[in-house]
C-alpha cells in the first residue's frame, strides 16, 4: 500500500475539522465522540475491513463511496440501501439504479468484527458512513472525522431509488434534488466529484454517443476524440455486458482531475456536462480543477453535511435484515 501524503493545506483542514467536531453534536444527534465509552476502537475495524477488501479488489472504494451517497439520498443514511429483498418486498439494493452496486460483502465483514467487539452497539449506517470516509481517504483523498450516531432504518423499497439523481439530469434536476435534501449547488458540485473513482457502464453514458438528438449522433459538448473512443467500447448495439469507461484518467485515485477532463469535454454523464450550464456552478468547477485543496475541503464539507441526514430507528444485528 501506498503511502498518503495530505497537501499541507489539506492536513490543515483535517486538523480543523478534528478541533470542530471533537465533541461537537450536530443535528440528529451525532456527535464524534458517541462510542467514546461503548466502543471506542470500533473505528479501527472497519477501516481494517476497508484495507483488506481494497488489497483484493481496485473497486471497492468507488463501489463504497457510492453506495454510502445511495443510502443517504433516499431515507437519510439509515443503512436501508443494506437491507436485503424479502417476501413481497423488493428492496432498494435491487431497485434499478442499485443492481450494479456490489461491495456489500465489505459492510458485513465489518460489521461482524465490530460486534465481536461491541455487541449491538455501533449500527450499520455508521459502518457504511466510515467505510466510505476510508474510501475517499485510502484512495489518496482527504481524510475526516465522522459524526456518528446514526440509526438502522426498517424499510427499504425499491420503488424508492426513483428518488436517486440519474445519469441523464440537467442541471435544473440536480439542483432540485440536492436542494430537497439541504445541499447547496457547492455541495452538489464537490459530491460530483466523488466521480473521480470508479467504472460506468455505457448504459449511463449512452444517450450522450447515440442518437444523442434530431441534429446530432453524439452530444457536440463531448470532446470528439473521447467521443469516439467511448463510442468504440460501446458501439450502439452493444452486447459485452461489462462494457464500459473508467470515471476518469486516474480512476483509484481521489484526486481533482474529474473536474479538468469535464473542462475538457471529458466527461461522461449527461448531469457531469450539465455542471458547466450553470455560472455558479462552473466557476466551482474551474476552482475545484485549478486546486486540489479547494476541492478537499468542498468534499469534506459536503459529506458531513450529507452523511448527518439520518431517520433510522435500531442498531441491526446483521446488517441485511431488521431485528
Amino acid at each position: 500500500m501506498v503511502a498518503i501524503i495530505l497537501p499541507s493545506f489539506a492536513a490543515r483542514l483535517v486538523i480543523l475539522l478534528l478541533f470542530l467536531f471533537n465533541g461537537f453534536h450536530l443535528g440528529y444527534g451525532l456527535s464524534s465522540d458517541y462510542y467514546s465509552k461503548t466502543c471506542p476502537n470500533f473505528e479501527e475495524v472497519v477501516t481494517n475491513a476497508v484495507k483488506k477488501a481494497m488489497g483484493n479488489d481496485q473497486t471497492v472504494p468507488a463501489a463504497l463511496l457510492r453506495m454510502h451517497f445511495h443510502d443517504c439520498f433516499i431515507r437519510g443514511c439509515d443503512g436501508s440501501v443494506l437491507l436485503r429483498s424479502s417476501g413481497n418486498n423488493t428492496a432498494e439494493k435491487d431497485g434499478p439504479p442499485n443492481i450494479s452496486l456490489h461491495a456489500f460483502y465489505v459492510i458485513d465483514h465489518a460489521k461482524s468484527a465490530v460486534e465481536k467487539l461491541c455487541p449491538g452497539v455501533v449500527s450499520c449506517a455508521d459502518i457504511l458512513a466510515l467505510a466510505a470516509r476510508d474510501a475517499v481517504s485510502l484512495s489518496g483523498g482527504p481524510r475526516w472525522e465522522v459524526p456518528k450516531g446514526r440509526k438502522d432504518g426498517r424499510i427499504s423499497k425499491a420503488i424508492d431509488t426513483r428518488q436517486l439523481p440519474a445519469p441523464t439530469f440537467n442541471f435544473s434536476q440536480l439542483k432540485q434534488s440536492f436542494s430537497q435534501r439541504g445541499l447547496s449547488i457547492q455541495d452538489l458540485v464537490a459530491l460530483s466529484g466523488g466521480h473521480t473513482l470508479g467504472f460506468s457502464h455505457c448504459s449511463s453514458f449512452q444517450n450522450r454517443i447515440h442518437n444523442f438528438n434530431t441534429l446530432n449522433d453524439v452530444d457536440p459538448s463531448m470532446n470528439p476524440t473521447f467521443a469516439n473512443r467511448l463510442r468504440n467500447v460501446c458501439p450502439l448495439h452493444n452486447k459485452v455486458k461489462n462494457a464500459g469507461s473508467t470515471m476518469d484518467s486516474t480512476p483509484t485515485l481521489f484526486d481533482n482531475t474529474y473536474y479538468k477532463m469535464a473542462l475538457q469535454g471529458q466527461s461522461l454523464f449527461s448531469s457531469d456536462q450539465a455542471l458547466l450550464t450553470d455560472h455558479k456552478a462552473k466557476n466551482l468547477v474551474i476552482k475545484f480543477a485549478n486546486s486540489h485543496d479547494e476541492f478537499y475541503q468542498a468534499f469534506v464539507k459536503a459529506m458531513i453535511k450529507m452523511s448527518s441526514l439520518n431517520g433510522g430507528q435500531e442498531v441491526r444485528l446483521d446488517c441485511k435484515v431488521v431485528n
